[in-house]
């Protein structure tokens, strides 16, 4: 070594320092890439910020408004002409088969990172669960029991609901002009929607049953996901479980007998599955909108595809709603527009405030990695 000093001389000693120097910068270089791929990879806090950077809102009530529309048509191939109906077994199924798709997916490591269990406790996991066989279970109820008027009825009655809970359980606010505007969206979907109003005293105790829980249950998805690192796989991938043994209390006594009589052949159990499929995307984009936007904007969602499906009717198959459903569904869009534009526009505080948490967990990423990397030097 001494001899190859002697021959480079002063100027060659400076360059293998530098090269030294330079080879040390790409390896502290690599390293802190390599930490920051693990912590967007293997953290609860990366895995939020990849679904908020690759799902917002657009996306997120996008894909559950396409899902939406695309399973009424299989669940109506599975009822109709396959005669399978069982709606308390068929969301049995629909939770079973989305359980299987997260366990495969956690099998190769593709399931995001759940936070630590003690910023969750697990009765709230467990009031998620059943709440949501709850919601599911009522509502195939009411619609069985129920005209489709009462049970639109029902379902526009969530609003408000929503509005009054968020207020007395978060104490959030709605502006006046929020509240106007969802009366007119509400106004306009009744008239739309709404053309036999008949009565049933079972069905009716069902349906006010069912708009609680249908409430807490939307509230409950956006909050967790909204104040915590909750993801909407990970948040499904615990309380899916929970959900499906809820069901599993509930379809015996729901529904009708006779389930076990069915005839499984191919072409009824491939539409039993796709079906299942659609409702594993659809519970996975309904929690993708949840945390994206708000309980009240995913309700707004559901009764824009509601009007879109009618007008789909009128439109493409010739079906006649008559003067004063088109009516009030013109009033509905505008509503559904109109308050669209005054999210978009509004002073976003969530926002500001989502985005100062983003940056203290940023910061905190940081030092933590930093100490960490400490620790292996030594």
């Amino acid at each position: 070594m001494g001899l190859l000093q002697s021959i480079l001389g002063r100027t060659g000693r400076r360059f293998m320092k530098r090269k030294d120097g330079d080879s040390g910068e790409r390896g502290r270089a690599l390293e802190e890439l390599r930490g920051l791929l693990y912590n967007e990879m293997h953290t609860s806090e990366g895995a939020k910020r990849q679904q908020q950077r690759i799902c917002g809102p657009v996306v997120a009530m996008s894909f559950n408004f396409v899902v939406a529309v695309s399973i009424i048509m299989a669940n109506k191939l599975v009822m109709g002409r396959v005669g399978f109906n069982y709606p308390v077994a068929l969301s049995l199924i629909h939770y079973a088969v989305a359980w299987l798709l997260m366990a495969l997916l956690r099998a190769f490591s593709l399931l995001p990172v759940a936070p630590p269990s003690k910023s969750t406790p697990f009765s709230s996991l467990f009031l998620l669960g059943a709440v949501m066989s709850l919601s599911t279970g009522l509502a195939n109820i009411s619609l069985k029991h129920n005209s489709i008027g009462f049970y639109q009825m029902a379902k526009i009655a969530v609003t408000p609901t929503i509005v009054l809970a968020e207020f007395m359980i978060l104490k959030k606010r709605v502006s006046l002009k929020k509240v106007i505007i969802l009366g007119v969206v509400s106004a306009g979907v009744a008239v739309a929607t709404v053309t036999d109003l008949e009565f049933n005293l079972f069905g009716a105790c069902v349906a006010l049953a069912w708009v609680v829980p249908s409430a807490i249950n939307k509230i409950l998805w956006s909050n967790m996901q909204q104040t915590s690192n909750w993801t909407a796989l990970a948040l499904m991938w615990k309380t899916t479980p929970i959900t499906v043994f809820f069901f599993m209390v509930l379809m015996p006594l729901l529904d009708p007998p006779g389930i076990f009589a069915f005839s499984w052949n191919l072409n009824s159990t491939s539409a039993i599955f796709i079906s299942a499929i659609f409702g594993f995307l659809l519970q996975w984009s309904g929690a993708l909108a949840l945390g994206a936007t708000s309980a009240t904007s995913h309700v707004v969602l559901g009764q824009f595809k509601t009007i879109v499906i009618m007008l789909g009717g009128y439109i493409l198959f010739n079906s006649d709603p008559g003067p004063v459903s088109l009516c009030g569904a013109f009033v509905a869009l505008c509503g559904m527009s109109y308050y669209t534009y005054l999210n978009l526009h509004s002073p976003m505080e969530s926002g500001a405030q989502t985005s100062k948490l983003l940056k203290l967990k940023t910061i905190e990423d940081g030092e933590n990695h930093a100490d960490t990397k400490t620790v292996d030097s030594v």
